[in-house]
């Protein structure tokens, strides 16, 4: 007979010869859900793939494998500092990645970073640098980019994994591709935020591989100047840039929505009251495009839109009236369609609005990164 025991006593030694799990085993396979409230029903919705199921969010996965790629290849010593810009969430992953592999780990934000995140990413082990002033060409995230060069200069072991021109960074969502592939099957249709471009380029291009008429819809904030808008002040945080990041993959998308934040924050609220599954600001702009394409594709179309977070980081922010008051922010439902641009040169958006020309502005004089 075991008793309580004897599982107490031998179950510590079952760990000898096989590796405990860590937290960093349990990044990937995120649940979807299916969603039509509050933007279609009869049917009709879209498949939300649920990437704040990860510790820290959908970054997890490139943080984890760009430091891995980066001890692999010589490029981080063991014991090495990593250094990089950060928004946030890649600054959870980065944490992770840290504490996974033994570095210490120095992330650069800006004064737009939450309370609560700068307070997480101190709590995970990681120092947070904050720039004060914002560059001349490229704003904040070119002030970021500088600091960290000068802590790279300063530190001769330091590493930066470099989030937006390193191909691992594209290549840490094979994973997800497949299990999309596994859960759904055939995607007919692809919705991703685009920031760094690393999620939409490796899904797209591993979906491709099983699905040669994928489309794929890039969803921008307004301001961005990602898809040759002009560079303007961003609100919002997790998508949109200031520069031209290298590993946006622009032949791989057949559209881009720009969304604003008043309408972003009304779809975070509506997606968290009707469905319970929503997040921040790329989930807000993500899921109010994901659920046009569900009322306007033709019935039985399967719609994958990655959601990147979940809706806890955003208490002060997207949830809380006070904060969305004094931004104006409340009490705009967005319209049913969006504004259509046939160039993105052709005016700046201030709402939502589609657009099936997509162009890399590096082509075109655009600033590079």
């Amino acid at each position: 007979m075991i008793t309580d025991i004897d599982v107490a006593v031998s179950a510590p030694s079952a760990f000898i010869h096989h590796r405990a799990p860590r937290l960093s085993d349990a990044v990937g396979n995120t649940p979807v859900v299916w969603i039509d409230a509050p933007f279609t029903g009869g049917g009709r919705g879209f498949w939300a793939k649920l990437e704040g199921a990860n510790p820290g969010g959908i970054k997890d996965r490139p943080g984890l494998h760009m430091v891995r790629r980066g001890r692999e290849r010589g490029e981080l010593r063991p014991g090495g500092r990593i250094v990089e810009s950060t928004s946030g969430t890649l600054g959870l992953g980065l944490a992770l990645a840290g504490i996974a592999h033994g570095h210490p780990v120095t992330l650069v934000s800006d004064p737009g970073m939450e309370p609560l995140m700068y307070r997480l990413l101190r709590a995970y082990g990681a120092e947070v640098v904050t720039v004060d002033r914002p560059a001349e060409v490229g704003g904040w995230q070119q002030a970021r980019r500088d600091r960290v060069q000068a802590l790279l200069d300063a530190e001769p072991d330091a590493w930066c994994p470099d989030q937006y021109s390193n191909p691992d960074n594209v290549e840490a969502y094979r994973p997800l591709a497949h299990e999309l592939r596994h859960q759904l099957g055939d995607v007919d249709v692809l919705v991703c935020s685009v920031g760094t471009g690393g999620h939409s380029a490796g899904i797209a291009r591993s979906l491709r591989q099983f699905s040669p008429r994928l489309r794929v819809v890039g969803v921008d904030t307004v301001g961005s100047t990602i898809f040759g808008q002009p560079a303007g002040t961003r609100l919002m945080r997790g998508l949109g840039s200031s520069i031209h990041p290298l590993n946006v993959d622009y032949q791989a998308f057949d559209e881009v929505h720009w969304v604003a934040p008043a309408e972003a924050v009304w779809s975070c609220r509506a997606m968290a009251a009707a469905s319970y599954a929503s997040g921040g600001w790329s989930v807000g702009a993500v899921g109010l495009v994901a659920g046009w394409l569900a009322r306007s594709s033709a019935p039985g179309t399967r719609i994958a839109a990655v959601f990147p977070d979940g809706p806890q980081r955003y208490f002060d922010t997207v949830f809380n009236d006070d904060y969305c008051e004094r931004r104006g922010l409340l009490g705009h439902r967005p319209a049913r369609e969006p504004d259509e641009l046939d160039h993105p040169r052709e005016r700046v958006v201030e709402r939502w609005t589609r657009c099936s020309t997509v162009i890399d502005p590096r082509a075109e004089g655009g600033t590079p990164s």
